[in-house]
């Protein structure tokens, strides 16, 4: 067959690389770059999305495409363009890049969830005059019609027997008689929020809230690209601005996107948007069904949703006329996808978003990433400084307590009688407690007491821990549980010998229930709060006072606001600092200062214990002032002196695999290979095991390349990954790594 354009197509499964296909004449008007299309490969027929349209192939013969899917609903011209982007700098082949971009839901189209709806088929003096007439005789079918009254243009069937407490039969009949109609409707799942709530008007901005929103206004006005920080303490109004700024956007026609870490952890803020806007919303989470995906991709993508909420990968959000994406806790590791390719953090790729669709971009957060504050310091970014609590609350008092001593005092204690006092005082009052721990179950060891030995997971590098109320030692890598607990070492054979060590958070609500007698306590952690909308519950129990102490891991240390709590308590301050990653101390320093900012937040003033055996520290000194600028200092030097970002890019690369010798050997190919193919100002560093050496029975080895500019090394990368692998051994790439140890 001849024909007169061609197509590049990536498709949705089995090869990375692009292929060639010819565009049969009645097609060509419905073809252009982001079409999603049918084509065939050898006897199959694949989904796939056309790259480029051209007059001419490399390939002299060609198969044609078989059919344009997703009529009306090609992908946006900047969300193509933002995936070629993505491809080039996180160096991961196209095809995989558009699985980030397409939801699954809407690369497999699945069907329209259909209802049946009743009509009504009369007029309503006809009506009136019918339900007179049937009270007496049939009053099934007059409480039918009764309904209608209510709602003349309808309501689903499911709905009409249940409000009239009856059977389909009456229905059927009054079908019959030609009063009503039933007929399958398509039922919007998207879950848009688009039901009533209590208005509530705007705050009035403090003076430093105003020149922040003030800046931003301007540039959306101006309909420019930039990117702005609001850089604030905890509790300083952040979240006012961000609302004031999307309803400017509103005003002005633009489409918004709010990224937030994790939407079951920020119901706080959904429920304020819900409480300001009358426009539809769609907030876009994991739990939502393929269904219910594909509606609200469909709506965003015709313009009838201009608000969109959700974690990372709401940034590949369908929005029209994209004006303002915000990016709240900018900081959060949760932005980073780090699992699969392509390996992108949603800020950053909401900051090539905004730039290429003129939008303004908001990041906000009182612990910046290290590299957004360099960018704001040196200009690339707007900063808008917020030096004060709204409402001018004053920041929590803090106190570092030394757990060396305290342990001098009382062996194998976790409460320092300065926490113990100030919980009692709490208690007595009737205010609220935070206890923070960033590690779940009830102890984190089971140790020989004999030989030293850990019981660790057969398939992972990873020490089991003990969950009282499973009775069980389990994995949290690979979710291995161990029952009944040993009692006897399988190394020494001894009986009786073994440890427990590094308690929980099982272990500390069990600690303080007897310690303190007839407390009310909520634990917040991975095992509390598998149920969906787990979170909200605790949360809303905890606000509404059913609980005198939370006790919890990392979910409770950002964006929640509780006005009784006038106490946080941190358990292990200094837990992370000794892990050997250049962001150890940053991350330190962040989740230190988000947890503190808990407290004291309503009219009441606030307190914070911090416990650590690292009193001296500086990170542990600055984050209990809260003391930004300072930690900055003292970090920004160190990267720069052994080349860490901002200073340079860093690229790890991961190969696992079941046979410990192929994950080496496949290592050290890839790394001669890149020698050969990159800049030699980059750095590569020798091949070590990960962090976690053994993880669901593969072996994991990385090594990790530095330096600048790392276009270079992406492009050098998409070149190695084109040629496969061998059998068993998989590659990651992950360019701008959170973690250079996991």
């Amino acid at each position: 067959m001849i024909y007169k354009k061609f197509a590049t197509i990536v498709l949705d499964e089995r090869l990375n690389k692009p292929l060639d296909y010819g565009i049969p004449l009645e097609l060509e008007e419905s073809i252009q770059p982001g079409s999603r299309v049918l084509v065939p490969l050898k006897s199959d027929k694949l989904k796939g999305t056309v790259l480029f349209v051209r007059q001419k192939s490399a390939f002299e013969s060609v198969q044609p495409i078989l059919e344009v899917l997703l009529e009306n609903k090609t992908i946006p011209e900047d969300l193509f363009k933002l995936a070629e982007w993505m491809s080039r700098y996180y160096a991961t082949p196209m095809r995989k890049v558009m699985t980030a971009i397409l939801p699954a839901s809407v690369r497999k189209e699945p069907q329209g969830k259909i209802q049946q709806f009743v009509k009504l088929l009369i007029s309503k003096p006809k009506l009136i005059d019918l339900i007179a007439h049937l009270r007496m005789k049939k009053s099934a079918q007059a409480k039918i019609l009764d309904i209608f009254l209510e709602r003349p243009d309808g309501i689903y069937l499911s709905d009409l027997i249940k409000e009239a407490k009856t059977s389909q039969s009456p229905i059927n009949t009054l079908v019959k008689q030609k009063i009503l109609s039933i007929e399958n409707i398509t039922v919007d799942r998207s879950l848009l929020l688009n039901e009533e709530f209590f208005s509530v008007a705007p705050k009035i901005l403090n003076r430093e809230q105003k020149v922040g929103y003030d800046k931003i206004v301007e540039t959306l006005q101006a309909g420019t690209f930039s990117t702005h920080l609001i850089f604030g303490v905890t509790g300083s109004g952040k979240t006012e601005i961000y609302l004031q700024a999307i309803r400017k956007a509103l005003d002005l026609g633009k489409g918004v996107i709010l990224l937030v870490p994790e939407v079951a952890l920020t119901s706080q803020t959904i429920e304020r948007l819900k409480c300001r806007f009358q426009e539809r919303m769609a907030v876009l989470h994991y739990q939502l069904s393929d269904g219910e995906k594909m509606d609200a991709w469909k709506a965003i993508h015709q313009g009838k949703i201009k608000i969109v909420v959700g974690a990372r990968s709401a940034i590949f959000s369908p929005v029209q006329n994209l004006g303002l994406i915000i990016i709240d806790e900018e900081q959060e590791g949760s932005f980073k996808q780090s699992e699969e390719q392509p390996c992108y953090h949603a800020r950053d790729v909401a900051i090539v978003r905004g730039k290429m669709t003129a939008s303004t971009v908001v990041l906000g957060s009182a612990t910046p990433a290290l590299e957004t504050f360099f960018n704001a310091t040196t200009n690339k970014y707007q900063m808008h400084l917020l030096t004060q609590r709204a409402e001018a609350k004053n920041l929590p008092a803090v106190t570092i307590v030394d757990m060396q001593r305290e342990r001098e005092k009382k062996p194998g204690t976790y409460f320092s009688d300065i926490l113990l006092n100030k919980i009692e005082k709490r208690l007595k009052l009737g205010e609220q407690t935070i206890l923070f721990l960033n590690r779940r179950g009830f102890y984190r060891t089971l140790t020989c007491g004999s030989c030293g030995c850990t019981i660790k997971c057969p398939h992972c590098d990873q020490s089991l821990t003990y969950h009282k109320s499973e009775a069980n030692l389990l994995c949290h890598l690979c979710g291995y549980a161990l029952s009944p607990v040993p009692t006897s070492c399988e190394k020494c054979q001894k009986p009786d010998t073994f440890k427990f060590q590094g308690p929980g958070t099982e272990h500390v609500e069990r600690a303080l229930h007897a310690i303190f007698k007839n407390i009310s306590t909520l634990r917040m952690d991975a095992d509390t709060t598998r149920k969906k909308g787990s979170h909200e519950t605790y949360f809303k129990q905890f606000k509404s006072g059913k609980a005198d102490i939370l006790i919890g891991t990392q979910m409770i240390a950002k964006g929640l606001h509780f006005p009784q709590v006038t106490l946080v308590g941190i358990l292990n301050a200094d837990s992370a600092l000794n892990i050997p990653d250049f962001r150890s101390t940053e991350q330190v320093f962040q989740l230190i200062t988000q947890v503190s900012g808990r407290s004291g937040r309503g009219e009441l003033p606030g307190e914070v214990v911090i416990q650590t055996t690292m009193k001296d520290h500086p990170i542990i000194e600055y984050a209990s002032k809260e003391d930004y600028r300072g930690f900055y200092q003292n970090e920004i030097g160190s990267r720069e002196l052994f080349a860490f970002p901002p200073f340079a890019n860093l690229i790890k690369l991961v190969f696992t695999s079941e046979s410990e010798k192929e994950a080496f050997d496949a290592a050290k190919k890839v790394k001669e290979e890149l020698i050969q193919l990159i800049p030699s100002n980059f750095t590569i560093t020798p091949i070590n095991p990960c962090g976690v050496a053994k993880m669901q029975d593969r072996f994991r080895f990385q090594f990790l390349i530095k330096g600048k500019p790392i276009l270079a090394a992406s492009q050098a990368l998409l070149k190695i990954q084109e040629k496969a692998q061998p059998k068993g051994v998989h590659l990651l790439v992950d360019v701008d790594p959170l973690s250079t140890f996991s």
